[in-house]
């Protein structure tokens, strides 16, 4: 006796079934690859081609996305100040609207703590792009995008009368510069433990306010 079999259904035709990835994450690949490669071997030893070989796709794909590198380095660097940001406002958020203390407490250690784990990467975007474009250090539309966090917090502080404050610009303008001032300190000293580090740095800040 013959045993049939249940047809089995036809495959997809090739026409249906996905060639490429999603654009979105073929550029994710892309800046990932370059990040890793940058950070291996420096953005001037780093070919179009090495990217391109280390994503696994054609030479065409990187110029669909970027006109060259220095297109990719500002993309990358606009991805470092993006995450930067939203880790800084993911910890102040964990804080009660109105406890401006703890707001500041936690802008503090959280720029501490991911200055401390991402540096080398921080470096390598804004010092190639920056010296790429010409940028004067005044003209720092990233580090403005993240003063205007810490100057918010410290309004907001001033005006519910947390601390007084008559120029909060002022103060925000000399704390963002001491933070990164010691965290750089903290990175030559190859400080591997950041948490009590980063909650001294807070509590120094607390008291140029008075608290």
């Amino acid at each position: 006796m013959t045993t049939l079999r249940p047809a089995m259904p036809d495959a997809a035709p090739a026409s249906a079934r996905p060639r490429t990835k999603p654009a979105e994450i073929r550029l994710d690949e892309l800046m990932a690859a370059a990040e890793q490669l940058f950070l291996d071997k420096g953005v001037e030893a780093t070919t179009v081609s090495d990217i391109t070989t280390l994503a696994g796709v054609a030479k065409g794909t990187f110029y669909h996305y970027f006109p060259s590198k220095q297109e990719m380095l500002a993309a990358l660097a606009a991805r470092y100040t993006s995450r930067f940001l939203a880790s800084l406002e993911a910890a102040v958020d964990l804080c009660m609207p109105h406890d401006w203390e703890g707001r500041l407490r936690a802008w503090v250690q959280a720029n501490v703590a991911t200055y401390l784990r991402t540096w080398r990467l921080h470096d390598i975007v804004y010092t190639s792009h920056r010296r790429s474009l010409g940028i004067e250090p005044a003209d720092n539309p990233d580090k403005n995008a993240i003063l205007a966090q810490l100057d918010a917090i410290l309004a907001g502080g001033a005006a519910a009368g947390a601390w007084p404050l008559p120029q909060p610009r002022l103060a925000a303008l000399m704390i963002y510069s001491a933070v990164h001032g010691v965290t750089d300190d903290a990175i030559a000293a190859q400080l591997q433990d950041s948490s009590a580090f980063a909650a001294d740095v807070a509590d120094a800040c607390l008291r140029m306010l008075g608290r």
